[in-house]
């Protein structure tokens, strides 16, 4: 009974089933592809460049078609997913916002060519569902009617390639954007500019998106904390914040999040201490919080059922001890931490067997050896990184025994020696990374032959010797040759021009040679990044006009001092290239056209061009991060970029050293995204134009030695975003504006050699972050600003030759508890009219200038743009006798100049306490009294000038422990007695103590057992002719011998009255 009831189960079911296909089938052929449809979809085939899409075909059913899905009773397109097919077009035709039915769509990892998103058309396709347009190279904002997509379950604008042109939402906004995607489950915006939705990013979400479970903004430049309402996105599995600016405290309710798995939040702003109670979460697999520096914490102790996977801390403040239980994280496969390399807690990982990833960074470059040797258990690693650690010797052994090792990183870890033979035998290794070591000797050839190598990276480090050819080089899988900062010399080996998997090949700062034809690496089809700048090359270009040997898809091309004459015509067949460095060259006439058509990246610094060609002073490019035309014999009108794809970084704009003599006077509405702008050392006159307040994102503004005249636009100090702002050496005047807001930004304000008026502005001490203040050459008459002592960051305080007058008050209690001055380190008050005692106490206070730090120090200054170079800070001061221009700025150079005043009473004992100073100089005073005897703990000075006052007594003898004192003026006072004859004072020359007629000793030439003997005195002060032209005999012979500790980085001798050479005259206001 039971067996017949279970055959005629079946027998029923079999019937349903065929019934079922049957009415499938007939549903199908009944109802095929909606006409109009597929006319859509041949149009859209149309506007790829090259298609693979071989069944698209007038005259057959499109929903045959490969890629595309039809309802089966419509017979309407309801899913489109040309993903991953290499289509290429110039835009996204607007047929496909004929197929309304549309509820999948997919052009994901196609390339559409940086062209815009259509302004209208998604809007009418209101029945979507899933919508990935990742990767396609899509540029400018998303459009509003996205919006309007309500059963939207997935969405995704996410890029991850090299870009520098972005998607971004500000009009409409990410607020807009998703107010009403209610049903959104997955949100993918990797790469997608938000960053005008400021601090209200998490708001949005969390009141538009209560179901969101995937939700990833990697580089979306998101900033400020993440607010307590996000809270209620208690369906999250995934969060991905990676490298964005969020800020505060990781929020402790991540930990509510009952199916949270993956939380990554690596390179932000993170602080205080990470929550220990996500640790636990039983979901969680992947935690990633690295390179978050102010954020701190512990590992807790783990249970045996611990799930995590990946766990990566390095970059932070955890704590480097290591609880006994990690050793129950059994499915561990990836971990990074921060740590010294010397507990021995640290050999618990050894016990990892599952570990497959493991990257170790230094908490510094510490004496002591890392103690690593464990690693070598970990057999089963693929990939091990090892960064900034002091081993101070050859590269270990140990790393031999890991044999399945693909992935091998010592970055930074003061390895010397050559690279080992051992290396060899690790013939899974894929990919190598020996950067900024001490490595010797010739490259190993093995390297470049190993059967799985695809990546090689030795950069910085004392490489020689020259390239050998690659064996087999049409069989290699090599894809990246990174080899720049070393010594390599000889020619480029052949067998590179024949590498058919090669992409990236760097060669630059080397010592190569030969002549090279550009054509040579035209034949290296899957090339698109070459950088052969600063070595001893010369580049030939053949290719002109000619079309015949195309160059491939080149998007990185830098050719800096590769001896190029003329410009290489072969770039304008290049579309896809986007940075282009042909600077340090001796190329002439006009800058081609068409050069400004792609680029985003462009220097061509240090050349010799004229003109530009076919100019207008708008010149229109699709996108920009960097312009840089400084150096060359450029006039006339400064070129304008008006760009119609705005930059992730905001844009560099360089125009410094040329001819240019005019400027657009509305040129600040063109530069909204422009964040630095030097027009300096050019010939530009007139008023500075009010339209630079248009330019609210400039954070760096230097318009130095130029013409300017009239008063500044007070936008230039009161605006916000300001970090620098440097007018030296123009002919501005009036007063300086008195409504410098809080949040004032400025770091950095030059107005020296001027002819500004009026008082400090006492409002400057809301710039909690000036570092450089210098109105030196100026009118200004105030007293001293003991008021800017309140800025804990002031390094730099230049006043010197202004009208300045009063005395310098001494500390009273309750400014003293405030540290005032604390981080000065060069103060120039020179050639004013300051007077009376200077106290005692005062100097104490200069924490800075009494720390005996023996690092090397820092160059002052400002990273500009994560691609460009360090922008550093300059200063001129008087130093061993001459003005000086420092280029480069130390953190441990300390400077005192009070000169040409008249400061009167005795020098304070308390300047004996400032151990660091280099230069101190109290010339032309009328202090009295004897030298302190404590000046002889100054023992780095190098520079000291006490002349033309009235000091008397006998010159202390603890001033020969000065054996950094390399210049030395005492002359024109009272000084009685021997001169010290000990270490530096037996080289200093006569006129160093000339016009103190009570002297004697062998550096004068009078013999102190002749009491008659006597050195007349002028009756006056002033520098005779004669000395002042052994100052002017001796600048050549200081440029070429040196003059020591700072001033080996003065690039630029100048007079006391700064006048211009080199086809400058000397400005008088």
């Amino acid at each position: 009974m039971s067996t017949g009831h279970s055959k005629l189960h079946v027998l029923l079911l079999l019937v349903l089933l065929i019934c079922s296909v049957h009415t499938s089938a007939s549903s199908h052929t009944t109802a095929p592809c909606f006409p109009a449809d597929a006319t859509a979809l041949l149009q859209l085939k149309r506007s790829f460049l090259d298609t693979n899409l071989t069944s698209w075909r007038a005259g057959t059913d499109c929903c045959r078609w490969d890629a595309v899905s039809c309802d089966a009773v419509s017979g309407r397109v309801i899913s489109l997913d040309l993903g991953g097919r290499d289509l290429r077009s110039r835009g996204l035709d607007p047929a496909l916002f004929n197929l309304t039915s549309l509820r999948n769509l997919s052009l994901a990892g196609n390339d559409f060519m940086r062209a815009s998103l259509p302004s209208f058309g998604f809007e009418l396709l209101t029945e979507m569902v899933h919508l990935n347009f990742s990767d396609t190279c899509f540029c400018g904002p998303i459009p509003i009617g996205i919006a309007r997509l309500r059963k939207l379950v997935t969405l995704d604008f996410s890029s991850y390639e090299y870009t520098t042109e972005l998607l971004f939402l500000e009009v409409p906004s990410f607020q807009t954007i998703i107010a009403n995607l209610s049903s959104l489950r997955e949100l993918h915006l990797n790469g997608v500019d938000i960053s005008s939705s400021g601090e209200t990013w998490s708001i949005a979400l969390a009141n538009s998106t209560p179901e969101l479970q995937i939700l990833t903004l990697l580089d979306c430049g998101l900033s400020g904390s993440i607010h307590h309402s996000f809270s209620r996105l208690r369906s999250l599995v995934e969060i991905d914040l990676r490298g964005n600016a969020v800020a505060g405290k990781v929020p402790d309710f991540f930990a509510d999040f009952p199916l949270l798995s993956s939380l990554r939040l690596s390179h932000n702003d993170f602080e205080g201490q990470f929550p220990t109670k996500i640790f636990h979460l039983k979901c969680l697999r992947i935690l990633t919080v690295s390179w978050n520096p102010k954020l701190s914490g512990h590992l807790p102790s783990f249970p045996v059922e611990n799930k995590l996977e990946v766990l990566v801390l390095h970059g932070t403040n955890f704590s480097d001890a290591l609880p006994v239980s990690i050793v129950n994280l059994k499915s561990l496969s990836n971990l990074a931490l921060t740590t010294e390399g010397i507990s021995k807690q640290l050999t618990l990982i050894g016990k990892l067997q599952s570990l497959r990833e493991l990257s170790l960074l230094a908490t510094s470059l510490g004496v002591e050896k890392p103690h690593f040797s464990w690693i070598g258990d970990l057999k089963h690693l693929t990939r091990l990184g090892i960064v900034g650690y002091n081993f101070s010797e050859p590269i270990p052994s140990w790393i031999g025994n890991l044999t399945n090792l693909m992935f091998l990183e010592l970055i930074s870890c003061n390895f010397y020696g050559t690279i080992p033979p051992w290396i060899g035998n690790l013939t899974q290794l894929s990919f190598i990374d020996f950067g900024g070591n001490y490595l010797t000797g010739k490259i190993p050839r093995y390297l470049f032959t190993l059967p799985e190598v695809q990546s090689l990276f030795l950069t910085s480090n004392q490489l020689s010797g020259h390239l050998e050819d690659i064996e087999n080089p049409l069989s290699s899988s090599l894809s990246d040759i990174c080899l720049s900062d070393n010594q390599i010399g000889g020619s480029i080996p052949q067998s590179y021009f024949q590498l058919p998997s090669l992409e990236v090949l760097d060669l630059s700062s080397n010592k190569l040679t030969g002549t090279v034809k550009l054509s040579s690496f035209w034949r290296l089809s899957k090339l698109f990044d070459l950088r052969l700048s600063n070595n001893m090359l010369s580049l030939i270009d053949e290719g002109g006009d000619s079309l015949l040997s195309l160059p491939p898809n080149i998007n990185v091309l830098e050719l800096a001092s590769c001896n190029l004459t003329e410009f290489p015509g072969t770039l304008r067949f290049m579309d896809e290239i986007v940075m282009l460095d042909l600077s340090m060259n001796h190329i002439t006439g006009a800058i081609p056209s068409w050069v400004w058509e792609r680029l985003s990246y462009l220097n061509l610094s240090h050349n010799m061009f004229t003109s530009l060609e076919k100019f207008t002073t708008l010149v229109p490019m699709t996108s920009l991060d960097v312009l840089d035309l400084s150096f060359n014999r450029l006039e006339g009108n400064i070129p304008i970029p008006q760009v119609k794809i705005r930059s992730q970084n905001g844009m560099v704009l360089d125009y410094s050293n040329n001819n240019f003599n005019s400027i657009l006077p509305n040129f600040g509405k063109y530069l909204r995204e422009t964040t630095h702008l030097d027009l300096s050392k050019n010939k530009l006159t007139g008023q500075i134009p009010t339209s630079i307040c248009s330019a609210s994102k400039l954070q760096t503004l230097d318009l130095s030695y130029n013409y300017f005249s009239g008063s500044i636009p007070s936008c230039l100090i009161t605006q916000t975003n300001l970090i620098v702002l440097k007018l030296r050496g123009n002919q501005v005047k009036g007063v300086l504006p008195n409504n410098i807001r809080e949040g004032c930004m400025l770091e950095t304000i030059d107005l020296s050699s001027n002819c500004i008026t009026g008082k400090l502005p006492r409002s400057l001490s809301n710039c909690r972050g000036l570092g450089l203040l210098d109105v030196s050459n100026n009118q200004i008459a105030d007293s001293f600003p003991s008021w800017l002592g309140i800025l804990p960051k002031l390094r730099v305080l230049v006043l010197r030759s202004n009208r300045f007058v009063g005395v310098i008050m001494d500390l009273q209690e309750n400014d003293r508890i405030m540290k005032h001055f604390s981080s000065l380190q060069i103060l120039d008050l020179a050639s004013n009219n300051f007077s009376g005692n200077l106290p005692q106490g005062w100097f104490n206070e200069l924490e800075s200038m009494i720390e005996n730090d023996n690092n090397e120090g820092q160059v002052i200054g400002h990273q500009i743009n994560p691609s460009e170079e360090f922008y550093q800070d300059t200063v001129t001061i008087t130093f061993k006798g001459f003005d000086l221009i420092f280029t480069k700025i130390l953190t441990t150079f300390k400077v005192i100049d009070f000169s040409k005043n008249s400061f009167d009473g005795p020098i304070p004992e308390s300047i004996g306490r400032l151990v660091s100073l280099h230069g101190l100089n109290m010339s032309y005073n009328n202090f009295t009294g004897q030298i302190p005897s404590q000046l002889g703990n100054l023992t780095r000075l190098e520079s000291m000038d006490l002349s033309w006052n009235h000091l008397s007594g006998e010159i202390p003898q603890e001033l020969t422990s000065l054996t950094s004192l390399a210049w030395l003026n005492l002359s024109y006072n009272n000084f009685t007695g021997r001169i010290p004859q000990g270490n530096q004072f037996l080289t200093f020359p006569n006129s160093s103590f000339e016009g103190n007629a009570g002297l004697c000793g062998s550096q004068i030439s009078k013999q102190c057992d002749n009491p008659g003997s006597t050195t007349p005195r002028a009756s006056d002060h002033p520098e005779s002719n004669s000395l002042w032209q052994d100052k002017l005999d001796a600048i050549l012979l200081f440029t070429f011998v040196g003059l020591g500790f700072g001033v080996g980085f003065a690039l630029a001798i100048m007079f006391q009255h700064l006048c211009r050479i080199d086809g400058w005259t000397c400005k008088r206001c």
